[in-house]
């Protein structure tokens, strides 16, 4: 007989891992609470603008164009 294990004691979590999204958002959390937001947002800002720029708008358009090609049914 297979013994069934406590769902909290499962490691798979499969689609959703609350553990991963719990760890994200309290990441994020730290983050906020570090007062280094504004000082990340200048920081990209000028990579945006500067010799980066050309690279991350590619990056972005690749990003959104493989995002539709997911879920064909988006644009319906």
């Amino acid at each position: 007989m297979v013994e069934k294990k406590d769902k909290s004691q499962q490691k798979n979590e499969g689609e959703g891992s609350r553990s991963a999204a719990r760890a994200y958002n309290e990441a994020q959390k730290r983050f906020v609470g570090s007062g280094k937001v504004e000082e990340k947002a200048k920081e990209a800002e000028a990579a945006v603008e500067g010799k980066e720029g050309e690279k991350l708008h590619e990056a972005e358009l690749i990003g959104k164009r493989h995002a539709a090609e997911e879920d064909p049914e988006v644009k319906r």
